[in-house]
C-alpha cells in the first residue's frame, strides 16, 4: 500500500482521513472517489489532481519525482470486474499498446513514458504515463469564441490542416491509427502555439476489447455492444459499424473537426442522415479549393476519399509535391505551414515540377526556359558552395530555419507578398533577415510577436490579418512590433536565443541542479533573470506568463544568468580572512544586471549586512534552507540577524536603474560573547573564520509572483 500526503507534503499511512501532523482533511481534497492528491504511485508519481474520467478509468495530472517533478499525465484503466482473466488480458493488451505508443517520437505528440501496474486499495490498476501538454483543447477554444458569436476562420483551419496533417502522415507511416480525432483531442500548446494530437483511441480500444471478450466468455451480458470505438458524428460510418479503421478514417474525422470549428455546430446538425451528405454550405462559404478537399475527405464511400495525409498536403502546398516522405521524429513537421500571424502566408510559387493549371501541348523547353533552368542550376550550385563554407561553428545546431522548419524555402509570415507595396516588401525583407541574423526560430518568432501585438491591441486578439489593402496599416503596426521585439532580443546570447520555443519545466529543473552545485538557489538565479527581463519587458511584471511565448524570452534571460553564475562572473564567494569578522565587496551594476554573493556562516552567529548604494539597487538575503527570507527585492540598506542555520547564505544585488550604479556591500559575522561564570571579564572571542558546513539541500521555493516559474 502507498502512503498518502496532505497538501503540505506531510506523509501519512494508507487510509488516513486527517493528516497526523497538521490535521488537514485529506479526503476533502478530491472527494471520496479517485486517487487522492499527494498520493505517490510506484514510489515515483505524485498525484496532483484528477483531470477527467471516462468509461474505463480516470486521468490524473502527476509529477515525476525521478525527473525533478516534471508534470505528466497518468491514464488509468481500472476495470469494474476484477477477475484473473480480465486483469491478465488487460495487462497483455496494454503492454502491446504501450509498445506501439512508445515508438511514436514526434514533436506534436505527447511523449509516452511507461506502462505502470500498481495495486491501489487492493485493486489492480493499469496506467499509461505520458507527458503533460500545457494548453487548451480546440473544443475549449471554440466554446470561448462561441460566447463572442465567433467561429474559426478559413485561414485558421487551413493552418490547422497544414500543421496537423504532417503528424497524421507520421503516425500512419508507423502503422498507427488515432481512431478518435475531434476538437477534444487536439490541443493548442501554449509554448509554441502548435496543435498537439492527444488521447489515442487505441488505449480505449484495448479497454473495450477486454470488456467485450469478458462478456462474450459468459461473464455477463455485454452493455457495450462490442468493441466499436469513435465519437458519433466524427468517426466515418464504417468505423462505427464494423470497427475497421485505416488512415482515411482519421482524415474523415479531421474533416468533421474542421467543419465543427468553422460552423460552431455539432456534426449531427450538419449531416443529412437520409443520404449521408454533409450540408455545410448552408452554414459557411469557403474557397472552392478547400471546399473540394473537405468534400472528398468526407466521402461516404471510403475508396473515394484521400487515402493519405500527404495527398491533402500536396494540394494545400503545391511546392512540396516533390517531398512526399513523412517528417522525421523530433523535428517540427511544419512543411508549408501557415503560421499564426497578422499576415497570411505567401502564396506558394509553382516550380517546374508542378503541372500547369491547364493542359498545354507545346513543349516547355523554349530557349528562354532552357536559359532560366541553367541560371537556376548555377545559382543553386553557388548557394550550395556558400552554405558549405559558411556553416555555423557552434555545437548547438545550424540555422533554425533548417533545424526547426525543414521547408524547401523560407516562407515566413513576414515575407513580402506580390501585391504589397515596394516599401512594405522591403520592410518585411529586413525583418526576415534580422530574425535570421539573430538565429530565432520562425514559428516561435511569429507566436511571440502575435502575443505582443495582441496585448497592445486586445480588440484584435486572435484575428488573422489579411494581405488585403484594408489591413495595410495593421500590418505596418505588426511589423513595427516585430522590429521592436527583435531589437530587444538582441541583448540575449545567440545560444539562448536559439533555444527559445523549446524551454520547459525540465530545463528549469536542470538549472536548479546546476546552481545548487554552486551553493546557489534557483530563487537567486531567478532574481538575476527577473531584473534583466523586466528591464526590457516591464509590462509583464506581476503577470503569470511562464507558459506563454513571452515566457520563453524570460527563460532565455535566465539561461544567460545561469551561464554567468557558472562562469563566476555573476557569483562571488565571500571569505573572511584569518583574524577578521567582516568583509566588504563592491562593484558597478549596469541596468538590469545583478550579482550573487554567498557566504558560509554558522548557527548562533550575529550577522550584520550593510549596503551602500542607490535605492534603485535592490537587495535580497536568503537562508540556506530557503525556509526564511530575510530580504527580497528590498530597498532596505541595513540588516541585523542572529542566525538559526548553518550553511551558505545568499546576498543578491540587482539594478533597476537606467544607468550604471555603484554599490558597496559589507558583511559582518561574529560569534555571541561567552557567558561570564566569574566576575572577571571574559577575553574577547576569536574572530570567526569562514565555516565549511555541508551544503544544505535546497527546498522547492515558492515562485516569485512575477514569473511563477515552478
Amino acid at each position: 500500500m502507498n502512503n498518502i500526503y496532505c497538501s503540505q507534503g506531510h506523509q501519512n499511512p494508507p487510509g488516513t482521513k486527517f493528516c497526523l501532523q497538521c490535521g488537514e482533511n485529506i479526503l476533502e481534497k478530491m472527494g471520496s472517489s479517485g486517487i487522492l492528491a499527494g498520493q505517490i504511485l510506484s514510489d515515483r508519481y505524485v498525484i496532483v489532481r484528477q483531470l477527467g474520467q471516462g468509461g474505463f478509468g480516470k486521468t490524473y495530472l502527476a509529477e515525476d519525482i525521478n525527473r525533478f517533478r516534471e508534470p505528466c499525465v497518468l491514464k488509468e484503466f481500472s476495470p469494474q470486474v476484477q477477475t484473473p482473466y480480465v486483469v491478465q488480458k488487460a495487462e497483455e493488451l496494454f503492454q502491446r499498446e504501450a509498445s506501439v505508443l512508445y515508438k511514436l517520437q514526434h514533436h506534436q505528440i505527447p511523449r509516452f513514458r511507461e506502462f505502470l501496474k500498481t495495486n491501489i486499495q487492493g485493486q489492480e490498476s493499469l496506467f499509461l504515463v505520458q507527458d503533460h501538454v500545457a494548453g487548451e483543447t480546440y473544443n475549449s477554444l471554440l466554446q470561448a469564441r462561441r460566447q463572442q458569436g465567433l467561429n474559426f476562420t478559413e485561414t485558421e483551419v487551413r493552418q490547422l490542416l497544414q500543421q496537423i496533417l504532417p503528424v497524421l502522415a507520421y503516425i500512419h507511416a508507423e502503422g498507427v491509427i488515432h481512431r478518435d480525432i475531434s476538437p477534444d483531442n487536439l490541443m493548442l500548446r501554449n509554448v509554441d502555439q502548435l496543435p498537439v494530437l492527444i488521447d489515442f483511441g487505441g488505449v480505449k480500444q484495448v479497454a473495450a476489447t477486454v470488456a467485450s471478450q469478458y462478456y462474450q466468455s459468459g461473464g455477463n451480458s455485454s452493455p457495450t455492444g462490442g468493441t466499436l470505438l469513435g465519437k458519433i458524428g466524427f468517426a466515418p460510418p464504417e468505423q462505427m459499424q464494423t470497427g475497421i479503421v485505416s488512415p482515411h478514417s482519421d482524415l474523415y474525422a479531421l474533416a468533421v473537426t474542421v467543419l465543427v470549428l468553422l460552423t460552431g455546430k455539432n456534426p449531427q446538425e450538419l449531416l443529412d442522415t437520409t443520404n449521408l451528405t454533409w450540408q455545410w454550405r448552408q452554414e459557411i462559404r469557403l474557397s472552392p479549393e478547400l471546399g473540394r478537399i473537405l468534400d472528398r475527405m468526407l466521402s461516404p464511400k471510403p475508396s473515394d476519399r484521400y487515402q493519405t495525409a500527404r495527398q491533402i498536403l500536396d494540394i494545400l502546398n503545391p511546392s512540396t509535391v516533390n517531398n512526399p516522405s513523412p517528417p522525421q521524429p523530433n523535428v517540427n513537421p511544419t512543411v508549408g505551414t501557415v503560421a499564426v500571424s497578422p499576415v497570411s502566408a505567401p502564396k506558394p510559387v509553382p516550380t517546374p515540377s508542378v503541372a500547369p493549371s491547364s493542359p498545354q501541348t507545346t513543349s516547355i523547353w523554349t530557349t528562354t526556359n532552357v536559359l532560366i533552368v541553367l541560371f537556376s542550376l548555377l545559382a543553386s550550385a553557388g548557394l550550395l558552395w556558400w552554405g558549405l563554407n559558411n556553416r555555423p561553428t557552434n555545437n548547438i545546431g545550424s540555422d533554425p530555419d533548417i533545424t526547426f522548419t525543414p521547408t524547401p524555402t523560407d516562407t515566413t509570415p513576414s515575407e513580402p507578398q506580390d501585391n504589397f507595396s515596394p516599401a512594405e516588401r522591403e520592410r518585411k525583407r529586413k525583418l526576415r533577415e534580422r530574425r535570421q541574423q539573430l538565429s530565432i526560430n520562425r514559428n516561435f518568432y511569429v507566436s511571440l510577436v502575435n502575443q505582443i501585438f495582441w496585448d497592445r491591441n486586445p480588440s484584435l486578439k486572435g484575428q488573422i490579418l489579411t494581405e488585403e489593402p484594408k489591413d495595410e496599416e495593421l500590418r505596418a503596426e505588426w511589423d513595427r512590433t516585430a522590429a521592436d521585439t527583435l531589437n530587444k532580443l538582441a541583448a540575449i546570447s545567440s545560444k539562448s536565443r536559439r533555444q527559445m520555443g523549446t524551454y520547459s519545466s525540465a530545463e528549469r529543473d536542470r538549472w536548479k541542479v546546476e546552481v545548487n552545485r554552486r551553493n546557489v538557489s534557483s530563487r537567486a538565479l531567478y532574481d538575476l533573470g527577473d531584473a534583466a527581463f523586466f528591464r526590457v519587458f516591464p509590462e509583464h511584471k506581476g503577470k503569470n506568463f511562464i507558459e506563454q511565448p513571452i515566457g520563453q524570452v524570460w527563460h532565455a534571460y535566465v539561461n544567460d544568468k545561469l551561464n554567468a553564475i557558472l562562469a563566476n562572473t555573476a557569483l562571488t564567494k565571500i571569505v573572511f580572512t584569518s583574524g577578521t569578522t567582516g568583509k566588504t565587496v563592491s562593484g558597478t551594476l549596469t541596468p538590469g544586471n545583478g550579482k550573487v554573493f554567498i557566504a558560509g556562516l554558522a548557527k548562533e552567529q550575529n550577522m550584520e549586512v550593510k549596503l551602500d548604494a542607490s535605492s534603485q539597487i535592490l537587495l535580497s538575503v536568503y537562508t540556506p534552507s530557503g525556509k526564511v527570507t530575510f530580504l527580497e527585492d528590498s530597498t532596505q540598506r541595513n540588516l541585523t540577524k542572529t542566525l538559526t542555520e548553518t550553511g551558505f547564505y545568499e546576498f543578491v544585488v540587482v539594478s533597476n536603474g537606467t544607468k550604471s550604479l555603484d554599490y558597496s556591500l559589507t558583511l559582518t559575522a561574529e560569534n555571541p560573547p561567552e557567558p561570564e561564570p566569574e566576575p572577571t571579564p571574559t577575553p574577547t572571542s576569536t574572530p570567526t573564520v569562514e565555516p565549511t558546513p555541508e551544503p544544505t539541500p535546497e527546498p522547492t521555493p515558492e515562485p516569485t509572483p512575477e514569473t511563477n516559474p515552478i
